[in-house]
């Protein structure tokens, strides 16, 4: 038993190692939390003033985990797995005992496998890193890297019976309390969910609520949308300040791709320029250096006008490879625009559309202008920064059909609540 604690994490008492183990498992706790938070805030935002938008970075950005495909398991996020495997750590080390070590090691050599496979899945396939995910990932190491030092077990030579002995017993303990812990937060998301019924209706009041804005002096000619030939008869106008760039702007064009079938012919999508790049926008310099190739695939963009609904999606389902040279190259010859990025009139065209930025009061003390990130949206002269969920869009949507086709009267007896009778 001596020689087990001289090679052991948890056991032989109060050492270095020991607080360390617990340091460990307390961080991948909190950072877990953190993009739990993060998760339902950024999914189901609870007004119209909570919307993600690119403002900190492309590539260090959250939005982007919070929005992918795997950012939840059968609606449970994936933060709960790293916070319950922090859990154990903390607890393996409070109440230490030689299955408990033994199965708190098993469990980090599969926990750094799902980190290295989530940290290659952000950088290559998504093209950003989430700060909160990379505490997590820090924690996680550093836990390994204990493991890998002083874990029980350290002197057997089959890899196996030095990382692969856990407890049976406790393995069964711990996927009890997982997994009634997972049933706790598919509730959880499923009330945030059916909670959006009745956000829905305050966002669409909120929005009404908004104060009017003036369009922008030169109205974009790339409509990625288009019903009417004149941009106000559509009931549902909206300008979109983009940049190609941004993860949140790919979220965004992800709700407007399921709305313009929802409201075929009643929608108006004008894409307002807006590359978070000094070289060809001057309205934010704050962030001249936040999207560096961002000016080039606007120019690209911009270069075939006949064409631009298509070249707008085809840019959007190739997120992952808007950075690639190669993928650019191939871009620009499908489309003819290999000279975009040297027409002085075409770069003038986006300049002139980039700059309606300035035209907005200031949103922000920090920024001179309206149009300080993107997306930010201008529907039906009322102004959104950042994105929503589709459920909310389509709600304030809805909203515009219905004051457009049925009249005030009839918008009112759907969006505005009236007092419930009282009971006798």
């Amino acid at each position: 038993m001596d020689n087990t604690q001289a090679r052991t994490l948890t056991l032989g008492g109060w050492k270095p190692r020991r607080l360390l183990s617990i340091f460990a498992g307390a961080g991948m706790i909190a950072a877990s939390a953190m993009t739990i938070d993060h998760f339902f805030k950024a999914n189901y935002p609870k007004t119209i003033f909570a919307g993600s938008f690119c403002d900190v970075s492309a590539f260090f950005n959250c939005d982007s985990s919070a929005f992918s495909e795997i950012s939840q398991v059968l609606g449970i996020p994936l933060g709960f797995f790293g916070l319950f495997m922090g859990a154990l750590i903390v607890l393996g080390a409070i109440f230490p005992s030689e299955a408990f070590e033994r199965t708190n090691k098993s469990l980090s050599l599969l926990n750094v496998l799902g980190v290295a496979s989530l940290f290659l899945y952000s950088v290559l396939q998504l093209g950003s890193l989430c700060l909160l995910c990379t505490g997590f990932y820090i924690f996680s190491v550093l836990n390994f890297i204990l493991f890998v030092r002083h874990g029980i077990d350290h002197e057997a030579k089959n890899p196996l019976r030095r990382w692969v002995r856990p407890s049976i017993k406790l393995l069964a303990v711990f996927a009890v309390a997982a997994a009634a812990g997972a049933y706790g937060m598919i509730k959880y998301h499923d009330a945030r969910k059916d909670a959006q019924a009745g956000t829905g209706v305050d966002i669409v009041r909120q929005f009404f609520e908004l104060p009017k804005v003036a369009s922008p002096s030169f109205l974009s000619p790339y409509w990625s949308v288009k019903s009417t030939d004149n941009f106000e008869d559509a009931a549902i106008q909206v300008i979109e300040y983009t940049d190609f760039l941004c993860p949140d702007c790919l979220y965004l064009s992800r709700q407007i791709e399921r709305l313009k079938q929802d409201f075929a012919g009643k929608i108006n999508v004008a894409i307002q320029f807006f590359p978070l790049e000094g070289k060809c926008n001057e309205v934010v310099p704050e962030k001249a250096n936040l999207h560096p190739g961002a000016c080039e695939m606007t120019y690209l963009a911009a270069g075939n006008p006949a064409r631009f609904p298509e070249m707008h999606d085809e840019i959007w389902a190739n997120f992952a490879s808007r950075r690639d040279p190669g993928w650019r190259e191939a871009f620009a010859r499908k489309y003819g625009v290999a000279g975009a990025t040297d027409d002085p009139e075409l770069k003038a065209l986006v300049k002139r559309i980039v700059d309606t930025g300035a035209e907005f009061e200031k949103t922000s003390d920090k920024f001179s202008h309206g149009i300080r990130s993107t997306p930010t949206m201008i529907i039906n002269n009322r102004m959104i920064i950042g994105t929503l969920p589709y459920e909310s869009l389509k709600a304030i949507f809805q909203a515009l059909v219905e004051e457009r086709e049925g009249g005030s009267r009839k918008f009112i007896e759907n969006w505005v609540e009236t007092p419930r009778p009282k009971k006798k």
